[in-house]
Parts: C-alpha cells; structure tokens; sequence
C-alpha cells in the first residue's frame, strides 16, 4: 500500500494548510524494492553521492538481507551498539562521530531510538533522511521532532522529518513481538492525549485541529481492528497497525510537535525515564506510556465521579510546587532545568472561573476514554503491558509519579489542571 499524501497537505477546517514534509510511504512486502529503485535512478534519492545506513546490531540482523543491495550502493553502513544505545546526548555524539563528512543522505533502519538519533543529525547537519522501520513499535517515523534525554532532562528537540518511508512488512513483522505490543500501547495512549488536548482548548483557548484528532482517532480505529490478529502474525494485521502509527505520526507533522498524540500517559513514562523517583527500569518506551495510561486514566475517572456527584471544587491556582520539585528534580540536579522548562507556567492560563463553567463538558470529555477497566482488557488480550510491577515499579510510585510527571513537559493536561481542583476519593 502507497499512502496517499495530498489528503494531508489540503486547506483544513481549521483554517491552516498543513505542512507534509514527506514525500511518499510505502508499507508493503518488498517495501524496500521502492528505495534501492530510487537509489538507483537519476531523479529523486539517484541524486544523492554519498548515502550512509545507520542501524544497530539488532536492526542490522532484522534488515541486512533484504538491504544488501542497497548496503553495496552506500558510502558506508554504521553499526552502532545496541547495549545502552539510547536517544540522548551521547548518543548522539556516538553517531556524529562515525558519521563521515560527505554523507548527504541518512538511511534509518530501527525503530524509535535510531530514528530519533538520525532526524536529529539529520536536522543540524541540514541533510535529509528516509526511513526504513524495523518493528511496528513507535508513531514518531514520520515526526518533525525527536524525543531527547538531553543532560537528565527528557526533551522534545527540534529535527528532520523523513523524506520517505519504506516500511518492508517482510522486515518489521517479524520483531520480537514485544515491540509490536509496545507499538499498540503507544497508539492506545492516544485517547489520554486527545482528550488532554481537547480540555486545554476548553478552558484556555488553546489552539485545536479537529481534522488531526479525527486522524488520531482514525489510528485508534485501525488498531483496534486488527489488534486480535497481531500476536498470530498476520501479516496484513501488521500493516494495519504500521499503518496506524504513521497515521498517528503524520497527524504530529501536521501540527509541527507531538501535541495530538502525547501528554498525561507520555509524561509518565518520561518521568520514569528521567529515573526522578525510581531506579533505572528496562522496559520500552510503549510498555510505559501503557502503564501510565491506566493509572492517568484511573485519576480521570475518580475526578469524573466527583464532577458527577457534586464532590468536585475549584480552588486558585497556588503556583508551582516549588519545595516539592527542589526534594525530588532538585535531588538530581536537574532543579533549575525543570523551573526553565516550566517557564512561562501553562497553569497561568486556567482561570479559576472558567474551569468551573467547564467541570460538566470536562467529565464528558473524559467519558469518552475507554474506562481504564477496558483498556486493561485490550492491552492484556494484546499481550500488553498494564501494571506498574510489569514495567519493574511498584504501586507506591504511583501517586508519586502522577502529581510530578506534569512537570517534565511544558504542556497542559488535564493531569496538571486537576492541581486546582479539591475533590473527595
């Protein structure tokens, strides 16, 4: 299947004309035909001298037969180690440092750790990339922004969107299936971010595109409809969900940030990546937003309850905690990063008075998320991750961990709004 772009790049009911910065997706058995064919000819990526692979000993095995022809026609293949290889500062450095000098076109083979070290240096280095996804594990294929752990802080950097995306079914459906699992709890977390989104728009004004919320719900729908086929291997199953996670992906290109589709449940797990209140977990990005998810979810429904009941009132906004980001953020050394990320406060923007108008359509919203009771249910028929002790956590972390994690990103959830609200469990 070729996704058709043009539907992405027309004037929206918003009132914008979104930017598509990607010019074509394949997702297919052979997929990879399409790219060595372009390489090949005197138009499109044939005008390139110097393409360089980048992979990791993992990806490397996943892809090296079906790119072997393309690996004979690039100046240089660059395998990175895969133990501790992560999207950060140093590995970035690792991958500028065996990058060569010439290289003009980037070609990602993994999943999301290579990608986002390849649209970072791709973007500073002002070389275009294409991608060549190994697993149906993350939305951020086609992201015109990478996530970072820069200097302790979790971070969303500026970077290159793909010039193409060759998804090879043949390639990523045989990942160990728990990256498939992680790429469905990744899309799941959807319903938390869009219901995030359409809250802060109620009660700030904040800019919202109904036409990408319809895009992330559209990604949610093709999930769910092959989710019971995935762990059988079907292959057509597979490209329905890499075809939801770019869907997911091209909505964020459309916005220019990861607003459609991050925020409580992806807060959570950056707070737990970032190892603020927890040791080091090895679990994968997906496994955590998941995690997260139901435990935002479970505040959610609790504040719902209190809505309904009457039980729910609004207080002033008392700032933000400082004593309490000195003890915890303070304690790694990353106090006066998270003060700078938090500056200027998005709670500034929630009027006391307008929150309270807004208490009923809020519980609507929320209602509208599958209850954490059900999406428990769908992320275990799916093999998923749910609990905090499946992710290496324990239960004790949780209150902990939903009234810090507002404060890794500059956002405003529904999760950071609720610290103006008083309610009764």
């Amino acid at each position: 299947m070729q996704i058709d772009l043009e539907q992405f790049r027309k004037p929206c009911t918003c009132g914008k004309t979104h930017e598509i910065s990607v010019k074509g997706i394949w997702i297919d058995e052979g997929a990879v035909r399409h790219l060595y064919e372009m390489l090949t000819e005197e138009v499109e990526l044939g005008t390139f001298i110097a393409p360089v692979i980048v992979w990791d000993e993992n990806t490397r095995e996943a892809a090296e037969t079906a790119m072997e022809d393309i690996a004979d026609i690039c100046l240089e293949d660059i395998c990175l180690e895969s133990e501790d290889l992560h999207a950060n500062n140093q590995g970035v450095a690792i991958l500028d440092e065996n990058l060569p000098e010439e290289t003009d076109l980037l070609i990602a083979v993994g999943s999301g750790t290579i990608h986002d070290l390849c649209r970072y240096v791709a973007y500073h280095r002002g070389i275009p990339f294409v991608s060549v996804p190994t697993a149906a594990s993350v939305d951020g294929f086609v992201s015109t922004v990478a996530a970072m752990t820069w200097n302790g802080m979790k971070k969303t950097m500026p970077a290159a969107a793909p010039l193409y995306v060759f998804a090879d079914t043949n390639i990523f459906k045989e990942a160990p299936y728990r990256l498939t699992a992680s790429g469905i709890s990744d899309l799941l977390g959807k319903y938390i971010a869009l219901a995030d989104w359409k809250i802060a728009h109620l009660v700030t004004g904040e800019y919202l595109c109904q036409e990408t919320c319809r895009l992330e719900y559209q990604a949610l729908e093709e999930v769910l409809s092959c989710i019971n086929y995935l762990n059988r291997g079907d292959s057509e199953a597979y490209e329905k969900l890499m075809y939801a996670l770019l869907l997911s992906g091209l909505a964020m290109q459309m916005i220019g940030n990861s607003r459609p589709a991050s925020c409580a449940e992806h807060h959570m797990s950056h707070l737990w990546e970032m190892e603020i209140i927890n040791d080091h977990i090895d679990a994968l990005h997906g496994e955590k937003v998941s995690v997260g998810m139901i435990q935002v979810r479970k505040r959610y429904e609790r504040i719902v309850n209190a809505i309904r009941d009457g039980r729910c009132k609004v207080k002033e906004y008392e700032g933000m905690e400082e004593q309490l980001l000195q003890r915890t953020f303070g304690a790694k050394g990353l106090y006066e990063q998270t003060l700078e990320e938090n500056t200027p406060d998005p709670m500034l923007l929630v009027s006391p008075f307008r929150l309270e108008e807004m208490l009923i359509p809020i519980a609507d919203i929320l209602d509208e998320i599958p209850s954490a009771k059900k999406l428990e249910k769908i992320l275990k028929e799916a093999d998923c991750c749910v609990s905090m002790e499946q992710i290496g956590l324990t239960d004790a972390l949780v209150e902990d961990s939903l009234n810090l994690s507002p404060y890794v990103r500059n956002r405003l959830s529904f999760n950071r709004i609720s610290k103006m609200l008083e309610y009764e469990v």
